[in-house]
């Protein structure tokens, strides 16, 4: 049973998720957007960011998804926010799990799901900028 205990960051993340898009993303003034999805769990996550200077000054995302997802998504936001898009591209999902002090293995793949739409979101951005 030990296997779905949850960190205390993680439970923190889960209950008080930082960045998390509220409004309507329309009134959200951002310049890259990612969505993502994990058929496994039935999970999907949006995620916007706001780009300058190669940087990401701003974050929102939206996730359906479990306790992982949404806890590894919001420690996510925090992570990259300020970094170059490089430097956000180099974050793994492993990183966000041990960020969280870990995640139960069956819940490992919900971690993926930010990285995914953090990905989309930078590819959609790169794509605006090439025509």
């Amino acid at each position: 049973m030990n296997d779905w205990i949850y960190s205390e960051e993680v439970k923190d993340h889960f209950f008080h998720p930082r960045n998390v898009l509220f409004e309507d993303e329309s009134l959200f003034k951002h310049n890259a957007r990612g969505i993502a999805g994990n058929v496994v769990c039935g999970d999907q996550m949006l995620m916007l960011l706001r780009i300058e200077d190669n940087t990401i000054k701003d974050i929102r995302w939206k996730t359906y998804g479990c306790a992982s997802a949404i806890a590894s998504t919001s420690a996510l936001s925090e992570m990259v926010k300020g970094m170059t898009l490089d430097q956000a591209l180099a974050i793994k999902a492993e990183d966000v799990a041990e960020h969280l002090g870990g995640l139960p293995k069956k819940k490992f793949h919900c971690s993926v799901l930010g990285s995914e739409a953090l990905k989309n979101a930078i590819e959609n951005y790169q794509n605006s900028l090439n025509g």
